[in-house]
């Protein structure tokens, strides 16, 4: 043997030995690959060039990081290896074996614990957990409008999920909202941080892939050490529940994701953003804002009416309010579209100003209210999330909101208030009935526009705060000037 090979002989003794929580235990496949190999004199880069199989993803069998290797992967190894017919038919046994494992739980891991209350929701929250329990959606994705309650509906699904007996791994994204008290999981979080990085990673998206014991993966990216290989070993085929909360406009690779549905078919995903990520199989689901009372009506019971008094309560916690009050709140709700993080802003404006002279502000510019009277960080968080999803609409789409935007009080499908249609929209933009659609749905799927099907036919309406700040934004371009 020449000196390359003693060298490369002594690296493997060194990465033999399983090290790490994750490889307390070798598996039975891993420890019959490691025997073979060293029965026949075989370095771990020699099994790797003779199988096409990555050096890593071989450390990682024999070291019992990973446990499930696909059937390609076995035949290869077990090819380079040389195996007989009996050896062969052990170590696909163990690999089958392996397969139809995953941790076993002494108690499900359970999502983070909720610290407000969530009313009007129950219609959303059941069809979620509906769809998701019974598998038929693998891949939902919840969007909407920055503040409209997405990661609040995401931790009642998953709490009811969790109920049902099904573990839930949860991850938010920095810069996600936070609002929960998270469960500190040790190596579990490593894990579901290091498979989210693999699967989300931007600066390494052009890096090749190689060979991994579930599929492709990406080397070198994930928290400890760990990728997507290791949570497919962890959720095995168990029924899974893993929320992203919070994920980046540009979605993850569809192959890698791809890959983890594939190795683990009883995982199902949640992920909430401000918009989808268009991948095959992504079920969308738009989340909008909560019900107001109607024109006229004072309804105590609405929605948006309790979140409202919810948080006003907050900060005001002698405020009882009566008929006239709650006139203004139905009048406040409806101004603000019922949307929870504008009702939570609005409602902190309430320790310097009364009621009254509350809605007078919202009535001259919502905008201007937006922003948490408490300030510190996040305290703009709605308003800028607003602009920003907004200025991410396409040309197509922010043509068709500034003519909507633009129509007088009075005049045309987009006047204050009013609904209007598919075909209203052709009218006004001159443009085909295919190219309107699409450009509605990317309003709607924006959260710019709120549908109404009703009466069997479909309507739609300008959101006030969207209209309010895209008239904001034509004010200040037009004294800002060329």
């Amino acid at each position: 043997m020449n000196t390359d090979t003693n060298k490369d002989t002594s690296t493997d003794r060194h990465h033999d030995a399983p090290t790490g929580p994750a490889a307390q235990e070798t598996s039975r496949v891993g420890a019959l690959i490691r025997a073979h190999r060293l029965r026949i004199g075989l370095t771990q880069r020699e099994l790797a060039d003779l199988s096409t199989i990555s050096v890593r993803a071989i450390r990682d069998l024999e070291q019992g990081k990973a446990r499930r290797p696909r059937p390609d992967t076995v035949r290869l190894m077990a090819d380079a290896l040389r195996l007989g017919q009996r050896a062969r038919a052990a170590l696909e046994a163990a690999a089958q074996q392996g397969r139809g494992g995953g941790a076993c739980w002494a108690q499900p891991p359970a999502p983070p614990t909720a610290l407000h209350a969530m009313p009007g929701r129950d219609a959303e929250t059941a069809l979620l957990v509906r769809e998701l329990t019974s598998g038929a959606e693998r891949l939902t994705h919840l969007v909407g409008l920055g503040g409209v309650g997405k990661t609040r509906v995401a931790l009642e699904v998953a709490e009811r999920v969790h109920d049902a007996g099904m573990p839930v791994l949860w991850y938010g994204f920095p810069g996600a909202s936070a609002d929960y008290l998270a469960h500190g999981e040790g190596e579990l979080s490593d894990r579901v941080a290091g498979a989210v990085a693999e699967l989300c990673a931007t600066a390494a998206v052009d890096a090749p892939l190689v060979e991994g014991p579930q599929g492709p993966i990406l080397p070198g990216v994930g928290a400890a050490g760990f990728g997507v290989a290791a949570l497919a070993e962890l959720v095995g085929e168990q029924r899974v529940l893993l929320v992203l909360d919070g994920a980046p406009a540009t979605g993850p690779r569809c192959d890698r994701l791809t890959g983890l549905l594939r190795a683990c078919p009883g995982l199902r995903l949640l992920v909430t953003s401000e918009q989808p990520w268009e991948v095959p199989g992504e079920r969308i689901f738009l989340l909008a804002p909560l019900e107001v009372p109607a024109e006229g009506a004072v309804d105590a019971g609405s929605p948006a009416v309790r979140v409202f008094l919810d948080h006003v309560r907050r900060v005001r916690p002698e405020f009882t309010p009566g008929p006239v009050d709650m006139e203004q709140v139905a009048w406040l709700c409806r101004r603000l579209d019922g949307h929870p993080g504008a009702l939570a802003s609005a409602a902190s404006w309430l320790v310097v100003c009364d009621l009254t002279t509350l809605c007078h502000g919202l009535d001259a510019d919502p905008v201007a209210l937006l922003d948490h009277l408490g300030g510190g960080a996040g305290a703009d968080r709605f308003r800028v999330a607003l602009r920003s999803r907004l200025d991410r609409l396409s040309a197509g789409a922010r043509e068709l909101l500034d003519a909507l935007c633009a129509q007088g009080p009075d005049v045309g499908p987009g006047r204050d208030g009013a609904e209007f249609d598919l075909p209203g929209i052709t009218a006004l933009t001159g443009r085909g009935l295919p190219e309107s659609g699409r450009m509605l749905r990317e309003l709607l799927i924006a959260g710019a526009v709120r549908a109404a099907h009703e009466s069997g036919g479909s309507r739609f309406r300008v959101l006030g705060l969207v209209r309010a700040s895209v008239r904001s934004g034509s004010r200040v371009a037009a004294a800002v000037g060329p």
